[in-house]
Order: structure tokens, then C-alpha cells, then sequence
């Protein structure tokens, strides 16, 4: 071979080992861009804005399942803890967007936050988001839903309880009108009617009050509430009840903790946790309220020295209209709702409410709410 095809041969096997590591760096560079995209958790542009904006619950969800982004609404809900979406059917959803590429529009119903049997009636809207991310709109349906419960035992239970009252109101009145002449008679009847309409102004409040938590979500704008703040108001809004019961009131050091959610709302569950305490201790005993921090959980308890709940009695407690003692409770002014708005209250912030009793040895009652989850931000409104 004479030295001019040496030339061409040696000059065609150059380019031919350029293109090819040319070709090699290429892929590698292709490789990398890949794995920095797979492995990046930014989600696109003005996505964190809009998310936090939205009133509804949404979360963006990357290709592991893993929430990257998502609004107060989803935690408040209860969809989204610690990074993950906490219902299976939502997860389904998002795996067949992914695989299919079509987006879903769905409703679901679902149980609310991770303990308590509160539910949830959603509205959900899932679809792609870009080339790795999907995302997931939740609009609450459970108003209609509650409407429809509400109106159904409101007409059951409402002429029931109202009648006793308003027949004493109009007895009270036509003894008064007889005992005109008699002015003793008169005062004992004037204070009897006073004390009567106090405890029907009182019924109608409470009914008022229980009916705007079953039939809208107190949560449709969560703030960020701190417990301790809580649990002082609500105690300072007994102190007089104690004082005159001659019943101590003790609470423990602050915990810091913090949930999303209604600050009146909870400082009224709280406030009638106590104030049931207080009714239903002995003089001279005393009434704790404290506050553990628990596995992500808040739980506010309010422990009394009173007489105890039956065993019995234990699983109807909160229910609507419901006395232990009939008798005392008309004494003390109670309507039989105390106990049902705390219930309430409590799965409307996705968590419960639970009694311990024994009889002889006093009642404990435990608000169980899921902790705030502060790293993740809330919109600047809604902050305190």
C-alpha cells in the first residue's frame, strides 16, 4: 500500500473515531440532562404561585408519588400528610393520569384526615403537568351533602326539644297575668319566666351554631392557630362559672403546638369541654386542661373529678339532644348540644373527639387534631 492511501485510510479512520466520540459525549450529556430532570424536585414556573393562591385543596405530585407542592386546602382536608397523598383512591387516580395521559374527573368519597370518621365528598380533577409532574384539584362537595343530613334531623329534633321551653314560657305567663295582684307571686314568676327564656335564647343559639358547622366547611379558609392561645381563652371564659362552683381550673405549661384551622371554633369546643366540667364537678375539686403533642397529633384534654359516665352512656354522649342526667341539665341550663358542636368542631379541622370515664373517679375528654406542618407554606392572609 503506497503512502498516499495510508494517508486517506488514516484520515478516514480519524473521522470516523471522532464522530463516534463525538456521538458518546453526546448521549452522556443527554444522560445527565435526564437524570437532573428525573432527580429535580422544581416544579414549572409560577406553579408555587397559583398553588398557594387557590382556596381548594391541590397538590403536584412528581413521578415517586411524593407531594412536591401543595395548598393549605389539601392538608386541611386531609389529603396530603408528610409528603404523600394519604388516600389510596387518589393515588390510583394519579398512577392511571400518568400512565394514560388523559385527565380524570372524579368524585370521591372520602374519610377526612387520618383518624375520626368524619367524611369528605370531593370533587376531584386530576391531570399532567408538564412532562414529569401531575397535578390534583379537589373542590368540597360535602356542603350539599350535609345540607341534606341537617335538614332531616333538624325537623326531627328541633320541635322536640323547643316544645318544653316554649310551653313553660306560655304557663309562666298566664301565671303571672292570675298573680297580678300578688306581688310575690309575681316576682317568683317573673324569675322563672327569665331563667326560661335564657335557656331557649340559649337552645336556639347552640342549634344555630350546630347547624352552620354540619352544613358548611368551617375550613374553606384555614389559618394557622396556635393551641396554647386556645386553651387560655377558653379558660378565661369560664373563670366566673369555676369561681361560683368553687371548682379550680389547672392547666400545663404552653406546648407550642399548632394546628390549621377555626381559632373561635376551637376556643368554642374547648370552651364547652370546660364548662361541662365545671357543671359536673363537686365543690372544692378541680378541673385540668392540657395540651401533648403526640406522632404529629395535638391532643387537648380536659380531665374533671365529677361523678363518671355509665359505661352504657359512653358511646351516645355526643349525640344531638342527648342528657346524661335530664334533670341536672335542665338545673344547669343544658340544652344536650354542648358536647355534639364539639364533635362537630373537631372533624371539621379532620380530627375527633374521645372519653374516658369511670364511674366514682371523673371523665376525661381528648380533642385529637392533626398538627400543623409549618414548613409548608399557607398564603400571607390567612397567617396571624
Amino acid at each position: 500500500m503506497d503512502s498516499q492511501t495510508l494517508v486517506l485510510v488514516a484520515l478516514a479512520f480519524g473521522v470516523i473515531l471522532g464522530v463516534g466520540i463525538f456521538a458518546i459525549v453526546l448521549a452522556a450529556a443527554r444522560r445527565g440532562q435526564t437524570a437532573m430532570e428525573v432527580t429535580s424536585t422544581a416544579v414549572p414556573d409560577g406553579v408555587d404561585q397559583v398553588i398557594e393562591a387557590l382556596e381548594s385543596a391541590a397538590a403536584v405530585i412528581d413521578p415517586s408519588n411524593s407531594v412536591v407542592k401543595a395548598s393549605p386546602g389539601a392538608f386541611s382536608f386531609g389529603i396530603v400528610s408528610n409528603g404523600q397523598l394519604v388516600h389510596p383512591q387518589l393515588s390510583d387516580i394519579v398512577d392511571k393520569v400518568r400512565r394514560d395521559g388523559e385527565p380524570i374527573t372524579q368524585e370521591l368519597h372520602l374519610s377526612r384526615g387520618p383518624f375520626g370518621d368524619a367524611s369528605l365528598f370531593l370533587f376531584v380533577r386530576v391531570a399532567r403537568l408538564g412532562a414529569r409532574y401531575v397535578l390534583l384539584l379537589a373542590e368540597d362537595r360535602t356542603e350539599s351533602f350535609r345540607l341534606d343530613e341537617m335538614r332531616r334531623d333538624f325537623i326531627a329534633n328541633i320541635s322536640h326539644e323547643l316544645k318544653t321551653p316554649i310551653g313553660a314560657v306560655g304557663l309562666l305567663a298566664e301565671a303571672l297575668v292570675s298573680a297580678s295582684s300578688e306581688p310575690e307571686q309575681v316576682k317568683r314568676f317573673a324569675k322563672r319566666l327569665t331563667k326560661e327564656s335564657e335557656r331557649l335564647a340559649r337552645i336556639t343559639q347552640e342549634i344555630i351554631e350546630l347547624s352552620r358547622l354540619q352544613a358548611t366547611d368551617a375550613l374553606s379558609r384555614p389559618e394557622l392557630v396556635d393551641i396554647d392561645y386556645v386553651v387560655s381563652m377558653a379558660i378565661d371564659q369560664n373563670r366566673v362559672a369555676a369561681e361560683s362552683h368553687e371548682v379550680l381550673l389547672v392547666t400545663k405549661a404552653k406546648s407550642g403546638a399548632q394546628v390549621y384551622g377555626d381559632e373561635t371554633l376551637l376556643v368554642t369546643a374547648l370552651h364547652n369541654l370546660i364548662a361541662n366540667a365545671i357543671q359536673y364537678s363537686p365543690a372544692r375539686s378541680r378541673v385540668g386542661v392540657g395540651v401533648i403533642r403526640r406522632d404529629d397529633v395535638i391532643e387537648i384534654a380536659v380531665t374533671d373529678q365529677g361523678a363518671g359516665i355509665p359505661p352504657e352512656e359512653l358511646d351516645r354522649v355526643f349525640e344531638r339532644f342527648f342528657r346524661g342526667d335530664p334533670a341536672r341539665s335542665r338545673n344547669t341550663g343544658g340544652s344536650g348540644l354542648g358536647l355534639s358542636i364539639v364533635k362537630h368542631v373537631a372533624q371539621n379541622h379532620s380530627g375527633d373527639v374521645r372519653v374516658w370515664s369511670q364511674l366514682g373517679k371523673g371523665s376525661t375528654f381528648t380533642i385529637r387534631l392533626p398538627e400543623a406542618i409549618t414548613a409548608i407554606p399557607i398564603p400571607q392572609g390567612a397567617q396571624k
